[in-house]
């Protein structure tokens, strides 16, 4: 069985990302077409269906590194910030762009919050991870001839 790894990222989470804007418990909130995703971001996301990026992102994150708290992804989504004529320093993400996906993912199924460790993928969110990266994977062996014999 294919796993989280042997795919690229990207395409894993642009085609989760199409599979969670079929799930009905997954909506964007009206707010998320005018919040910036941090102090270190200048404007709002220019793509419209960056929240469902973002579950999927969320999602592949917690496949990988989990269990996660809140702090440790507002880390990992943060960036650097231009402060006069200084180096960039380090700003952590918006909590609010990270907490309200993973409270609906939680509400799907596909994560579960342990009580003192983080949250944790569930065997439902498991299973469609390595059910669309196997999928991915097969698309790109169809094209590449020299990967088919791995399948």
């Amino acid at each position: 069985m294919t796993n989280v790894n042997e795919v690229p990222p990207e395409l894993l989470i642009v085609n989760l990302a199409e599979k969670l804007k079929e799930e009905d418990s997954i909506q964007a909130p009206e707010w998320s077409f005018y919040v910036k995703m941090g102090s270190h971001s200048h404007r709002p996301p220019q793509n419209k269906e960056w929240w469902y990026e973002r579950c999927a992102s969320l999602l592949r994150k917690i496949y990988i590194h989990g269990p996660v708290g809140l702090s440790d992804l507002e880390r990992m989504y943060g960036g650097k910030k231009r402060v006069k004529f200084a180096k960039p320093h380090q700003r952590n993400a918006g909590q609010s762009a990270i907490r309200k996906p993973l409270h609906q993912l939680e509400s799907a199924g596909y994560v579960e919050k342990k009580a003192t460790k983080g949250r944790t993928i569930t065997g439902k969110g498991m299973s469609l991870i390595d059910k669309t990266s196997d999928i991915i994977l097969k698309d790109i062996a169809k094209t590449d001839n020299r990967l088919s014999k791995y399948i």
